[in-house]
């Protein structure tokens, strides 16, 4: 039998009519993978607070000069790549919750050898650790989540992936407040430490369970996350063909949802969020904060009050819904981003950040203050619109498109597409700035998120609503 004929004869994993289960488990299973993305978040956000103090260290061989605060910043994401693909090989051979289990240890490693540190190397050293674990993490929790949620509430509980993350990058901003460096990472082992305690109590997911033959196991995790494996329909009994041929990129089960997932990781990184992270604390310097870090603060704030309202309204809105007006709203801001500095930037310009604040002091007082709430507003309003549809969304679809059979490699594809984009965006941007201006590299993005609206209404299904196999049936045109 071809795969495609024993997917055609498979039930649906799925509770009939969408009836509501009897347990409530699944928000607990739920919650303990949650801890993975919420020590991401930490990680990521653990540089801001932590380059300030490290360039005040009191040991020389600690304190850290443009050039090596530039890599302490920069190295997660490329720890985070690697991550990514290792995290595709893990989660199909070591399963899905010990490949949870598993990213916990770089992420305390990490952590630990941040503490512990002498000189520079093992600073970068323990950063790059946690970028490992921020990459299989970023990974593993969505296809988790996904696996054992049911129809009614995957969209809830597969955006408290990026919820959580951005509530860690905001807590390690307040903690950064009255924590010096070593005991703020001390502070970035705990959430892997209780996660570690958590996720040892919840089982594999019935889906992964079921592709090991493991039919015994897989009812056994129905029973603990659902309540009764009686009402819901007979799951397949078959193991799912692992691997990933190359000729299975001519069937459009495999193809379409691939394209669909690289498409989505692309444009999120593409849509100028890190370039407009960048400018943040400079904006709100301009706007006359006084308190920097007070700005990382808010921002934290806008993206965690916008992406708990996504998490609220996923399964009731829809994907489609909510990633086209996300995308129409950066659109606009990006627009109103570009227009600021180009108000602000009189003349020739050759485009540095440097150049362009000495632009910005040469208006008048009035005029760049005024001019600089205007960014500040287009700033808070990208933050939110990107909160609420371009930064979750791509992450729960990832986790909802593929067949199981292919869901690790792909995904690792996708995880490791995101984080080479956002490196190559960061790294580039003032590049792009240098050729275009600063006003022209925001345009441009704004251009990208036409494209991304563009894409969505063209070819993004809505999930809302089906099983993981009604999904695979859908790109199969079954």
């Amino acid at each position: 039998m071809t795969p495609e004929d024993q997917e055609e004869t498979q039930p649906l994993l799925g509770p009939p009519g969408g009836s509501a289960p009897l347990s409530r488990r699944v928000f607990l299973a739920a919650f303990a993978a949650a801890l993975g993305p919420l020590s991401f978040g930490f990680a990521l956000g653990y540089s801001s607070p932590a380059i300030p103090s490290l360039r005040r260290a009191a040991s020389p061989a600690l304190r850290l000069d443009d050039a090596a605060a530039s890599w302490f910043g920069a190295i997660v994401t490329l720890g985070a790549a690697a991550g990514g693909v290792l995290g595709g090989w893990l989660v199909d051979r070591a399963g899905r919750k010990l490949s949870l289990l598993l990213c916990t240890v770089p992420f305390v490693v990490g952590f630990a050898v941040i503490t512990a540190a002498q000189n520079v190397w093992m600073l970068l050293g323990g950063r790059l650790l946690t970028g490992l674990a921020c990459g299989i993490a970023s990974l593993v929790a969505p296809v988790y989540i996904s696996e054992i949620s049911y129809p009614g509430v995957r969209g809830l509980l597969g955006s408290c992936v990026q919820l959580m993350v951005v509530t860690g990058i905001l807590l390690a901003y307040l903690a950064g407040w009255v924590l010096e460096w070593r005991w703020l990472a001390v502070l970035g082992c705990v959430p892997a430490s209780f996660m570690l305690l958590l996720m040892c109590r919840m089982p594999e997911t019935p889906r992964f369970l079921l592709t090991q033959q493991r039919r015994q196991e897989a009812m056994a995790a129905m029973q603990f996350l659902w309540g009764s494996e009686q009402v819901w329909e007979e799951p397949p009994v078959g193991a799912e063909h692992q691997g990933f041929p190359l000729a299975q990129l001519r069937r459009p089960g495999i193809y379409k949802p691939f394209i669909v997932g690289i498409a989505l990781m692309a444009f999120q990184q593409l849509s100028g969020i890190n370039a407009v992270m960048f400018y943040a604390e400079t904006i709100f310097e301009e706007a006359k904060f006084k308190d920097s870090s007070l700005a990382s603060v808010i921002v934290g704030i806008i993206q965690v009050l916008f992406t708990a309202m996504a998490a609220l309204i996923m399964d009731r809105a829809g994907r489609r819904l909510l990633l086209t007006l996300s995308g129409v709203v950066m659109v606009f801001s990006t627009s109103a981003f570009g227009a600021y500095f180009k108000l602000t930037q009189g003349g020739p310009s050759n485009s540095s950040h440097v150049d362009l604040l000495t632009t910005l002091s040469m208006e008048p007082a009035s005029a760049s203050v005024g001019l600089a709430w205007l960014a500040v507003g287009s700033m808070c309003l990208f933050i939110a619109g990107f909160a609420v549809g371009w930064g979750p969304i791509p992450w729960l679809l990832m986790s909802e498109i593929f067949p199981l059979h292919v869901k690790g490699m792909a995904t690792g594809v996708c995880v490791l597409t995101n984080w080479f984009m956002a490196f190559l965006v960061t790294k580039e941007f003032s590049s792009v700035m240098a050729v275009l201006r600063p006003y022209g590299a925001f345009w441009l993005a704004s251009a990208f998120c036409i494209f991304s609206v563009l894409f969505t209404l063209s070819f993004v299904p809505e999930t809302k609503g089906k099983t993981l196999e009604q999904i695979t049936a859908h790109f199969e045109g079954r």
